[in-house]
């Protein structure tokens, strides 16, 4: 009986990693095929993972069977060496909601929720995980025009993210 209980509590553990976090939904008429392509990271909450890292990008590609491939990559400021993680995406409620569920370690996945979004031209996007202690700023180029920036830090502010935390990304060139 202990075992169940205790399965049942990873089962429901694992299940809110890709839910979404309070009051955040995601933007519908999501257009994977525009949303595929390297990305830069303006912005960001930070975390372990990506501790002392610059010149952070994604890039998305679908895959042959409708997931995405992930790759992120940034450079060490302190190893002074390039990291990359190779990850998987799936959509959690259909392809034209902007909920995923990313994954970089096999079965375990979280979500990864685009609740803004440029949707004429894809050119920036708001993201969060399943809860509000993850943000990012992501956009096409390394760098975005402030009113880009104070549209990111009042939506989030509206949105009871920690905006104060924000670190802004780097990005040079380096090699």
């Amino acid at each position: 009986m202990k075992q169940l209980i205790a399965s049942l509590g990873l089962v429901t553990l694992l299940g809110a990693c890709t839910g979404l976090p309070e009051n955040i939904q995601p933007v519908s008429n999501f257009n994977i095929q525009k949303y595929q392509g390297k990305w830069y990271e303006i912005a960001r909450l930070d975390h372990s993972f990506e501790q002392n890292l610059s010149n952070v990008t994604a890039t998305y590609a679908i895959n042959n069977d409708g997931s995405v491939e992930v790759i992120n990559k940034g450079y060490h400021t302190q190893d002074k060496e390039w990291q990359q993680a190779d990850g998987i995406a799936k959509f959690v409620n259909g392809d034209d909601i902007g909920h995923l569920k990313v994954s970089f370690f096999g079965p375990f996945y979280g979500s990864y929720v685009v609740f803004g979004l440029d949707q004429n031209a894809y050119q920036y996007a708001y993201v969060t995980s399943y809860n509000k202690e993850y943000l990012w700023l992501l956009a096409r180029t390394p760098k975005v025009s402030q009113s880009v920036i104070d549209d990111f830090v009042q939506t989030a502010q509206q949105y009871d993210f920690a905006i104060e935390q924000l670190i802004y990304v780097q990005h040079n060139d380096i090699e």
